[in-house]
C-alpha cells in the first residue's frame, strides 16, 4: 500500500501537502487515529497464573488422595502430600511470572521525538502524537518513528536489519514500484524502528501505532499462543496412565476384597494405602528441581533457560531454524580480497577490529604504494568512523564504509590522521542512480578526487590505471581483465567496489571531477560467517539435528553463505519469500522438509516455516536477534534469543537466551537439555520400581494373607525418602559417552520407553517376590506383625538405594561410570539409609513409624537380598551391550 503511488497521488489520497499539515488539523486526526503507540494485552493474574500450576491430572489425582486421607484420620499423610503439591506449586509459579513484556518493548524502539512539517515550519513534536498526513524530515542517525512513505531521498541508506533482517542499509528512492513488491523490495517506504545510516530525506506519514509494521507484528505475538512443552505433555499423560491403572487397581482390590467378604470400610482403607502406594506424589516437585538444576549448568555453557520445562524441548529438538545475520555470520562487514595492480590479495582479520594483514600467494604484502593508494582512496571518500570500546572495534555510520576504514587501519592508515592532511573541500554524494560517491580533497601536493562505486560505474569514468607504479592508459584487455575479476569476485559472495582517483585543478565543479579517472583497484567485501558456526552445524548433523537458514538477505548471498557453513546439502531446496507466497498451504507442506535455506523473507514467512514444519511432527527451535524474528521466536517449540546483540523484543518471546550470542553455544544447550531429559527418564524409571514394587507387595499381601506388609505411613515414608534426594543427585549425572551422537528422541515418545518399563516392571517385581518371601517366612517362624514390617519396609527401602546406582545410566554399567564419579548421589544414598536407621531405632519415631529394632543378623538378610536389584540389572546390561556388539 503506498508504495505503488505516486508520491503526489499520496499527499492527495492522506488529504494533506509538503507544508504539512496545521496544528489544528494534526489534533482532529489524533483524536481518529489514536497515539502512535503500541497497544498493551490484557495480562493473566496472578492468581490466575498460581491456580494454573494446579491442572496437572497428576496433582488432581494428589489432592483427592490428601483429602481421602485426611477423611480417614491419616493426617500426616494428607498434609505431606498437600505441602509436596503446593511447593510444586509454587516452583512453577516463580518460573512463570514474568509476564510477556513483548509488547511494551516494542514500544520502547518508537523514537521519542521526531521532526516533522506543521504549520509549513519544522519543529519537533513527541513521536506519541504523530498521525498520518506529518510530514517527516529524515537525517542520518534518526530512528523512523512510524511508517512513510518517501518524497525525497537524498543519498538515504536506511537499516532495515531489525524489521527485514537484511545485513546491509537498504539505498532508498522515490519511485513508483509495482503493486506486488514486497515488503523488504519497498525502496521508497520507510518503516517505524529502523533507522537513517546515511543521506537525508523527507517523507509522508501513512500508518502509526499497531497499523504500522511493527504494530502487526505485536499483533502477531499477541495472537499465538506459547503451545505447552513436550515434557508437560508427557507428564500429564504419565500422570493420567498412572492415575488411571491405580484406580483400576483400586477398584479391583476392593471389590474383590468385599467378595471375600471383608468388611467395605476397611477395604476402602486398603484402596487408599495403594493409592498412595502408586502415586508419586514427590514427581512434580523432584521434575522441577531437576529442571532447576540443570538450568543452573546450561548458564554456566552460555544459555539462559526462562521457563523451565523449555530444557527437555531442546534435547527432543530435531530442527533448528536460524536466523543469518549477526547469529551466523558475525554482523560485522568485512574487507576479504583487494584486487590491486593486476593482483588478488586476501585479508585476514575479524569484524571491525583494525588486526590483520594483506597477503599474496601465502605471503604477506609489506610496503606496496598500489595498496596505499587504494586504501587511501577508500579512507577519503568516506563518512564513517572507527571507534574502540572497551577494546573492541566498532564503526559509526555506514557498515560497507566502516570495512573501508578498518582496512586501511589496518595498513596504519587512519582516516582521521589522514584528513588532517586531506581536508575535504567538495564532494558529489552517492546516489541510486549515479551509483558512486566522489570527494575532493585538498592536500601539500594538490587538489585530488578520490572515488567509489559500482565497478563497471567507475571503471567509465577512468581512462588509465595505476600499474607497475606508473599511471598508464587503460586498454579494453585490461579492462576486460578487470571485469572478468568482479564477476569472480561476486561469484565468491563478495559485494565489490571499485575505486579511483585523479588530480585536479583548483577552480573544478565536483561533477565535473567525475572523467578522466585514474583506477586504482578493487575491494570485495561480506559479512563473514562465525567461525566456529561450522563445526557447531557439523555436530548438530551428527546429533540428527537439521540447520534451516532464514534470513532477510538475497538468495545468493544466503545460499553461499549456507554451503559454505554446511547448511545446504546438494538436493536441498532454496526458496525465496516471493516464491513461498506463490506456494499453497498444502503444496508447501509437501516440500517443506526438503528446503534448507529461505531468502528475502518477512515475519509471516518465519511463521509459516515454523509451522509447516510443526505440522510435519518436527520439534522446532528458532534463533533470532531482531523483532522480524519475535513471532516465530514465540510460536516454534523452542525459540532462542540472542543475549548480546538481540532486541528485547525476541528475548521476551524466546524460551532460552544465549548469553555469547554464539551459534555454537546451541551444541553445549542441546548436549545438556538431552542429558537433563535423560536423566529425567532415569529418575523416573527409579521411581516406577518403587512405586511398582510397593503395590505388588501391598496387593498380594492383602490378596493372599488378609495382612498390610507395610502400612500407610511407612509406604508414604518410603515414597517421600526414595523420591527425595536420590532422584535429585540422579538428575545431576553427566551426559553419557556418545550423547551427542544419538538421534533425537520422537515428540510421540513417550516419558518412559518400553525398555525402561520392563526394567522397572522386573525390578519392582524382584523386590515384591523378595519382600512376599519374607512375608512368607517370617509367618511360619511366628513373628509379630510389627517385626515383619519393619523387615519389609526396611529391606524395600535398602533396595531401592541399590536401584539408584542403577538409573545413573538406563545402558552404561555404573562400574564403567565409576562409582564415585557422582558424589552427589552417594551422599543422598547415605542421608536416605541414616533416615531409614532412625526410623527403626529412635523411640519418637519407632511410634510414629510403628517399626521395632532389627538384630545383625536381620541386616545380615536384607543387605544380601537388597543388593540383588543391582546385580540383576548389571547383568541385563552386560547382556544387551554384548548383543548390540
Amino acid at each position: 500500500m503506498y508504495h505503488d503511488e505516486a508520491a503526489d497521488a499520496v499527499l492527495k489520497t492522506l488529504d494533506t501537502s509538503e507544508t504539512g499539515l496545521s496544528s489544528g488539523e494534526a489534533e482532529n486526526r489524533l483524536e481518529k487515529y489514536g497515539k502512535n503507540e503500541l497497544k498493551e494485552e490484557e495480562k493473566t493474574s496472578a492468581v490466575k497464573l498460581f491456580l494454573s500450576q494446579f491442572k496437572s491430572f497428576l496433582i488432581l489425582i494428589l489432592i483427592v488422595a490428601a483429602l481421602f486421607s485426611a477423611f480417614l484420620g491419616e493426617l500426616v499423610d494428607a498434609l505431606v502430600i498437600l505441602f509436596t503439591v503446593f511447593l510444586a506449586g509454587v516452583l512453577g509459579f516463580v518460573q512463570e511470572y514474568r509476564a510477556e513484556e513483548s509488547i511494551k518493548l516494542l514500544k520502547s524502539l518508537t523514537s521519542p521525538e521526531a521532526l516533522v512539517v506543521r504549520d509549513g515550519k519544522e519543529v519537533k513534536v513527541p513521536s506519541s502524537l504523530l498521525v498520518p498526513g506529518d510530514i517527516l524530515i529524515l537525517q542520518a542517525g534518526d530512528r523512523i518513528p512510524a511508517d512513510a512513505r518517501l518524497l525525497e531521498a537524498q543519498s538515504l541508506k536506511i537499516d532495515e536489519s531489525s524489521l527485514t533482517g537484511e545485513s546491509v542499509p537498504v539505498e532508498k528512492s522515490i519511485k513508483i514500484l509495482l503493486p506486488e513488491t514486497p515488503q523488504p523490495d519497498r525502496k521508497n517506504m520507510a518503516y517505524t524502528g529502523t533507522s537513517v545510516t546515511y543521506g537525508r530525506g523527507k517523507a509522508v506519514i501513512t500508518a502509526t501505532g499497531m497499523s504500522t509494521a511493527f504494530g502487526k507484528l505485536a499483533g502477531l505475538l499477541g495472537e499465538i499462543e506459547r503451545e505447552r512443552t513436550p515434557l508437560q505433555e508427557k507428564l500429564d499423560q504419565f500422570g493420567r496412565w498412572l492415575g488411571a491403572a491405580t484406580l483400576i487397581v483400586v477398584a479391583f482390590v476392593a471389590v474383590l476384597g468385599i467378595f471375600k467378604g471383608f468388611d467395605p470400610f476397611e477395604m476402602f482403607l486398603w484402596g487408599v494405602a495403594l493409592a498412595v502406594a502408586a502415586i508419586p506424589e514427590a514427581l512434580p516437585a523432584v521434575v522441577t528441581v531437576g529442571l532447576a538444576l540443570g538450568v543452573r549448568r546450561m548458564v554456566k555453557r552460555h544459555a539462559l533457560v526462562r521457563k523451565l520445562p523449555s530444557v527437555e524441548t531442546l534435547g527432543s529438538t530435531n530442527i533448528i531454524c536460524t536466523d543469518k545475520t549477526g547469529t551466523l555470520t558475525q554482523n560485522k562487514m568485512t574487507v576479504e580480497k583487494v584486487y590491486v595492480n593486476g593482483t588478488m590479495l586476501s585479508v585476514t582479520g575479524n569484524g571491525y577490529e583494525p588486526v590483520g594483514d594483506f597477503f599474496k600467494e601465502g605471503q604477506p604484502v609489506s610496503e606496496d604504494i598500489h595498496l596505499h593508494k587504494l586504501l587511501v582512496t577508500g579512507a577519503l571518500c568516506n563518512d564513517a568512523g572507527l571507534v574502540e570500546e572497551e577494546g573492541i572495534g566498532d564503526i559509526i555510520g555506514d557498515p560497507t564504509e566502516g570495512a573501508l576504514v578498518v582496512a586501511a587501519a589496518k595498513k596504519g592508515i587512519w582516516r582521521p590522521d589522514l584528513e588532517l592532511g586531506h581536508r575535504r573541500i567538495g564532494e558529489v554524494p552517492f546516489s541510486s542512480e549515479r551509483k558512486m560517491m566522489t570527494t575532493l580533497n585538498a592536500s601539500e601536493e594538490g587538489l585530488y578526487a578520490y572515488s567509489k562505486g559500482a565497478p563497471e560505474v567507475i571503471l567509465g569514468c577512468c581512462t588509465k590505471i595505476f600499474l607497475g607504479g606508473q599511471e598508464k592508459e587503460l586498454t579494453p584487455e585490461i579492462r576486460k581483465e578487470i571485469l572478468d575479476t568482479v564477476n569472480e569476485m561476486a561469484n565468491q559472495t563478495l559485494r565489490v567496489m571499485g575505486f579511483a582517483y585523479r588530480q585536479v585543478p583548483e577552480n573544478i565543479v565536483p561533477e565535473n571531477a567525475e572523467r578522466e579517472m585514474v583506477f586504482a583497484g578493487l575491494m570485495g567485501m561480506r559479512d563473514p560467517p562465525r567461525e566456529e558456526v561450522k563445526v557447531a552445524i557439523a555436530t548438530c548433523t551428527d546429533a540428527g539435528i537439521r540447520t534451516v537458514m532464514i534470513t532477510g538477505d538475497h538468495k545468493t548471498t544466503a545460499f553461499a553463505i549456507a554451503r559454505e557453513i554446511g547448511i545446504y546439502r546438494e538436493g536441498d531446496l532454496v526458496l525465496t519469500g516471493t516464491e513461498l507466497d506463490a506456494l499453497g498451504d498444502k503444496e508447501f507442506e509437501d516440500m517443506v522438509e526438503k528446503v534448507s535455506v529461505y531468502a528475502r523473507v518477512y515475519p509471516e514467512h518465519k511463521l509459516k516455516v515454523v509451522n509447516a514444519l510443526k505440522k510435519k511432527g518436527y520439534i522446532v527451535a528458532m534463533t533470532g536477534d531482531g523483532v522480524n524474528d519475535a513471532p516465530a521466536l514465540k510460536a516454534a517449540d523452542m525459540g532462542i534469543a540472542m543475549g548480546i546483540t538481540g532486541t528485547e523484543v525476541s528475548k521476551e518471546a524466546s524460551s532460552m537466551i544465549l548469553t555469547d550470542d554464539n551459534f555454537a553455544s546451541i551444541v553445549s544447550a542441546v548436549e545438556e537439555g538431552r542429558n537433563i531429559l535423560k536423566n529425567i527418564k532415569n529418575f523416573i524409571a527409579y521411581g516406577l520400581t518403587c512405586h511398582i514394587g510397593v503395590v505388588l507387595i501391598v496387593l498380594v499381601g492383602v490378596l493372599a494373607w488378609q495382612i498390610l506388609p507395610v502400612i500407610a505411613v511407612q509406604i508414604l515414608w518410603i515414597n517421600l525418602i526414595t523420591d527425595g534426594l536420590p532422584p535429585m543427585a540422579l538428575s545431576l549425572e553427566a551426559p553419557d559417552r556418545g550423547l551427542m551422537k544419538q538421534k533425537p528422541r520422537k515428540s510421540t515418545e513417550g516419558l518412559v520407553s518400553r525398555r525402561m518399563l520392563i526394567a522397572s516392571l522386573g525390578l519392582g517385581a524382584l523386590i515384591a517376590v523378595q519382600s512376599l518371601g519374607v512375608l512368607s517366612w517370617a509367618l511360619e517362624e511366628g513373628m509379630p506383625l510389627p517385626k515383619i514390617q519393619t523387615l519389609i519396609f526396611t529391606l524395600v527401602v535398602i533396595s531401592l538405594m541399590f536401584n539408584a546406582f542403577n538409573w545413573r545410566s538406563d545402558r552404561l554399567s555404573v562400574f564403567s561410570l565409576g562409582i564415585f564419579t557422582n558424589w552427589p548421589l552417594i551422599y543422598a544414598i547415605l542421608s536416605t539409609v541414616l533416615l531409614q536407621l532412625a526410623a527403626i531405632y529412635v523411640p519418637v519415631l519407632q511410634t510414629a513409624f510403628r517399626t521395632v529394632p532389627l538384630s545383625l543378623s536381620d541386616w545380615g538378610m536384607i543387605i544380601p537380598l537388597a543388593s540383588t536389584t543391582l546385580i540383576v540389572m548389571e547383568v541385563v546390561k552386560y547382556l544387551e551391550r554384548r548383543a548390540h556388539r
